[in-house]
């Protein structure tokens, strides 16, 4: 190779420069560089395995995300089981807000890729005991994979059932709630939540701790199922009780010519229980227009809401009887003394509606309310008149 020139100053005399030379230089001042960086990289990163070996860090998931993933293993949760499979304990720690949004999550294709068998998920909103839940044992009795059952009560009792029993641990995490205010509401959509989580459960009943049924389980299970509409009561009362109650804050969201009203106790396929629990267009103007003693957010929030969004899917009527003739603002409640072969008859008899567009003799399949005495003669007497 001819050596090249290069004129530094004029004044000097020329200096020859060899370009082999410049290109064995060069990788040996650029490996004294590297070689220490790349050594205090080893050093490093051993020294962060050994950290994180001896003291455990991790990646720390956020709540709502923990709650998510309670079932099974990263591996299992990318398989359909997962996603059918019922939650085992229903004691999560989920907000309501991050329950909400779970159950919101709806799939859209109407047809199941698995063998599917529809389940009545029964809602029991208390404020403790169940002391009816001997007469409810029997209801259930030998249905199982058909139901369902989802316990509200206050946050300070804790349900103490044994292990054979149909109410053992099936109690949700519960909030305080208040007759008339909005959180009886807000118990109503946890239950509701709650139930929606299990994909099978395709029906859902709200009673209470003062709540029997009227019929046996091989009647009502059908009898809901087959049914095309949900069963709640959506009223337009002109009265000082229905329209009287409408707050014209609630525009435009809700008009008086929208105002319902209807009973507390209701029974919703799993469409109806889906616009209940995900509803945020409605639920502001409830929470601070309808309040004791001018409104009563259960008898008007759901009514109302359903009546604007699906009354197509609503058969206008209640499940469960009460009795409203002793007047004042609760029904009447029943005692061991009233519990007699013609108030049972009472029950059952003398009845008319519609039932999928016809006219049926049937129209409840619950009642309301019953006292803890009246347990022994319900006991004695249901299976002649309920068939249970």
């Amino acid at each position: 190779m001819q050596p090249s020139v290069v004129s530094m100053v004029e004044s000097q005399e020329p200096t020859v420069t060899t370009r082999p030379n410049q290109y064995r230089v060069f990788p040996q001042r650029l490996l004294r560089l590297l070689v220490p960086i790349l050594l205090l990289c080893v050093a490093i990163s051993f020294i962060s395995i050994y950290l994180i070996r001896y003291f455990g860090f991790q990646t720390t998931l956020p709540k709502a995300l923990e709650s998510f993933q309670t079932c099974g293993n990263a591996g299992e949760r990318n398989n359909l089981e997962h996603w059918i499979t019922p939650p085992t304990d229903l004691l999560h720690n989920m907000t309501d807000t991050e329950l909400f949004w779970r159950v919101s999550c709806v799939p859209q294709i109407k047809e199941y890729p698995f063998a599917r068998v529809p389940k009545i998920a029964f809602l029991f909103l208390t404020r403790g005991p169940l002391p009816l839940a001997p007469l409810w044992e029997r209801f259930f009795e030998g249905h199982e994979g058909l139901y369902s059952i989802y316990i509200h009560a206050l946050p300070s009792y804790q349900l103490n059932f044994s292990s054979s029993s149909v109410f053992y641990q099936r109690q949700i995490p519960s909030q305080l709630t208040e007759w008339g205010m909005m959180s009886m509401c807000d118990a109503e959509r946890r239950l509701l939540a709650n139930a929606l989580l299990d994909i099978t459960n395709e029906r859902f009943v709200l009673v209470s701790e003062s709540c029997i049924p009227i019929y046996n389980f091989s009647f009502v299970y059908p009898y809901i199922t087959k049914s095309k509409h949900s069963f709640m009561g959506a009223f337009d009362d002109p009265g000082p009780y229905g329209r009287g109650r409408y707050d014209h804050n609630m525009l435009p969201e809700v008009t008086v010519a929208n105002w319902r009203k209807g009973a507390q106790w209701f029974e919703v396929n799993r469409k109806v229980a889906i616009y209940i629990t995900k509803d945020t267009k409605f639920y502001p103007k409830f929470l601070n227009f309808c309040r004791p003693h001018a409104c009563y957010t259960d008898e008007h929030y759901f009514p109302t809401m359903l009546t604007i969004l699906a009354p197509d899917l609503l058969a206008n009527r209640s499940l469960t009887w009460t009795d409203w003739s002793r007047g004042g603002p609760h029904p009447a409640t029943f005692g061991e003394a009233d519990i007699t072969v013609v108030f049972l008859r009472g029950l059952l008899e003398g009845q008319s509606c519609l039932y999928n567009d016809q006219t049926t003799s049937v129209c409840l399949l619950f009642a309301r309310k019953f006292a803890p005495s009246a347990l022994e003669p319900l006991l004695l007497l249901a299976r002649k008149y309920f068939g249970y």
